[in-house]
């Protein structure tokens, strides 16, 4: 066979091997509970006296204020804005 059509051959077929490969775990955005376990580990290390250490896990620990959206779509933050042309 031609060497020049061997080798783009075997380049063609790495570049479509590589692109259906799945995405590694470093390529996707962390969820809230996985974010939460990174800020405790560096909690850890961080070698605060015991007294900071609680109050600091206590905040990590506390519950989390989240906004939703409704119905309708949109986003609800708590608060009332007026919507022209429609009645809110």
């Amino acid at each position: 066979m031609n060497p020049s059509l061997v080798l783009s051959l075997l380049v063609v077929t790495a570049v479509l091997a590589g692109c259906a490969s799945q995405p590694g775990p470093e390529s996707r955005p962390y969820t809230a509970e996985e974010t939460r376990e990174l800020a405790l580990e560096a909690l850890n290390r961080r070698g605060l006296s015991f007294d900071e250490y609680q109050q600091k896990k206590a905040e990590l620990l506390a519950p989390q204020r989240t906004y939703g959206f409704d119905q309708q779509g949109e986003m609800n933050a708590e608060h009332s804005v007026p919507l022209h042309g429609r009645a809110s």
